[in-house]
């Protein structure tokens, strides 16, 4: 079975956001939660930024954005390894067409502090991550912070709202409906996703 690596940066970076996203529950099984690895990471190269009038951030490429100090920005999130092909099929789904998911090379945090600025470990880690594609005129200047979302917002993510077009998915390949019209997706896949549900 393959094995999938992403670099989380925003509502993702919540353990309870994502196993509500891949497993359908945020209390997943011991035997579940050990199927990953998720690491503190860093993204050179992209910005973070809020989405106007939305709970969650994007990233975007930073030469793409206006401003210089931008240049050699960073940002910080998580690197989750062991996702399955169906793990990544429903994070597809629930990032849906804003993003766009694109392969980047994420480094480790090895040690030091929470809020980032520990020693970097080894980098070049090829991983995913969902990157916007929705216009920057969408973006807020301002940084996203994750601390503000789990202490003001998170309590609203671990319902049941956020996840229908998931779960609506999921159910769709149950009676053996593709929910996305074939996007992205091959024979090969669409028997992984058939087997998971």
């Amino acid at each position: 079975m393959e094995s999938h690596s992403a670099f989380f940066y925003g509502t993702l970076m919540a353990p309870q956001v994502l196993y509500r996203v891949i497993y359908g529950t945020t209390t997943p099984t011991a035997l579940q939660k050990s199927l990953l690895t998720i690491r503190p990471a860093i993204l050179q190269g992209y910005s973070r930024h809020q989405v106007r009038g939305c709970d969650y951030p994007a990233i975007i490429p930073s030469h793409s954005h206006s401003t210089s100090s931008e240049e050699n920005s960073s940002v910080r999130g998580t690197l989750v390894t062991g996702l399955s092909a169906a793990d990544v099929f429903r994070l597809d789904i629930f990032e849906g067409d804003e993003y766009e998911r694109r392969k980047v090379s994420a480094e480790l945090i090895l040690s030091g502090a929470d809020d980032g600025s520990g020693v970097l470990g080894r980098g070049g880690i090829e991983a995913e991550t969902y990157v916007w594609i929705d216009g920057e005129e969408r973006l807020e200047d301002g940084e996203w912070d994750f601390e503000t979302f789990v202490r003001e917002k998170l309590g609203r993510w671990v319902g049941q709202k956020e996840y229908l077009e998931v779960d609506e998915a999921v159910r769709g390949l149950e009676d053996g409906v593709d929910p996305t019209g074939g996007r992205a997706m091959g024979p090969t896949e669409r028997e992984v996703m058939r087997s998971a549900v």
